[in-house]
């Protein structure tokens, strides 16, 4: 009997470990190991939720029309290239699926999000990973990687788990320079942190190429539902349509997305109390002599001596209630990516980085 084998590429996935949420014994942990919000949902959609609850024996819609009419409302896109999926996650996997298999080439910086290799392999493709330049992209280095063999770029900008960003002008480049063979995947999971930046979207809107990743899970408090969405050509969108299971959103998720989209105020409010708390902490972080570049996100990513140091600043931190993420296998085994709280759970870090570095 002949054993069953999986595809090329399923078995060097590694499995996802998410962010630390809980320690032993303690009823007052403080989660910063996973960039959520912490005001917690939109209230909108909590409203929207109850609504829709009501709801659940009915099947949703297919087309996910009024959350799709809503994103256009509010970021001024044409709702026919809007696609929903189940997290940001879910529509990076339908282009990837779409758009490249086996004897193509993606293309994915060294520092980039995590689950990059993981679909890459599932669509049986390679996986070209090219170098940053001091924890920020180096777009000459995803340009000199580009081979006849090349079908998709993917792009965190902002950079997770470095916070960093490369400028307009940088992007730019990188859009013009492109072959139109080659589709640009700009990941922006972040965007709404990063003052002035629009995640793409003038790109998205006129490259026949480029498509656009968004999440609810960030800055809207959405991330235990699982919704994102991605906006490009509208051909291209119809063929990851194609492969979108029909009913990938339930009526819970579309209803609560579609408030919360539209609480502009509530998305003005975190990002504003994020910047400045953000500033607060990698002032605090200098202070004690502790690296951190600029952040364009909800977190920072504090760099430390060496990996041994990091481990005793994690032991601090968790010895007094307060998780953080290890990003060893991001390639910074010195780091600890910290995410930016509110005013009492800042001052919660700061204080207790503050006893580690005296006590040391």
């Amino acid at each position: 009997m002949t054993a069953l084998t999986p595809q090329p590429g399923i078995m060097e996935i590694e499995l996802y470990q998410g962010g630390k949420s809980a320690i032993a014994g303690r009823s007052d942990v403080l989660k910063l190991s996973s960039n959520e919000n912490p005001l917690g949902p939109v209230p909108a959609a909590l409203d929207a939720v109850a609504a829709a609850a009501r709801d659940m024996h009915r099947y949703p819609s297919t087309d996910h029309a009024a959350l799709r009419t809503a994103i256009g409302e509010v970021w001024g896109v044409e709702p026919d290239r809007v696609i929903c999926g189940v997290g940001s996650d879910e529509v990076l996997q339908f282009v990837t699926q779409a758009y490249a298999g086996p004897g193509d080439e993606i293309i994915h910086t060294e520092h980039g999000f995590s689950l990059y290799p993981v679909l890459i392999h599932m669509a049986g493709a390679t996986a070209v990973c090219v170098p940053e330049r001091e924890r920020v992209v180096d777009v000459d280095a995803i340009l000199a990687a580009v081979t006849d063999r090349t079908r998709i770029v993917l792009l965190t900008n902002p950079g997770n788990p470095t916070g960093t960003m490369i400028s307009d002008a940088e992007l730019d480049h990188l859009v013009d320079a492109l072959p139109e063979t080659v589709l640009l995947v700009i990941d922006g999971a972040y965007t709404e942190y990063a003052a002035g930046y629009d995640g793409g979207l003038r790109h998205a809107a006129t490259r026949p190429n480029v498509l656009m990743t968004r999440t609810f899970s960030k800055i809207y408090g959405l991330g235990g539902l699982r919704i994102g969405w991605g906006y490009g050509p509208k051909k291209m969108i119809e063929v990851m349509t194609r492969i979108r299971q029909p009913f990938n959103l339930s009526v819970v998720q579309l209803a609560a997305a579609e408030a919360a989209v539209r609480d502009t105020a509530w998305v003005e409010r975190c990002a504003a109390l994020n910047a400045e708390q953000r500033a607060r902490l990698v002032g605090a972080l200098g202070q004690l002599g502790i690296a951190c570049d600029a952040s364009e996100t909800n977190f920072v990513l504090a760099r430390f001596a060496d990996a041994t140091e990091a481990r005793s600043a994690e032991d601090a931190l968790t010895a007094d209630g307060i998780l953080v993420r290890a990003v060893a296998g991001y390639g910074f085994p010195e780091g600890l990516r910290i995410t930016v709280g509110d005013a009492d759970q800042t001052g919660r870090v700061i204080d207790s980085l503050n006893s580690w570095r005296t006590a040391a």
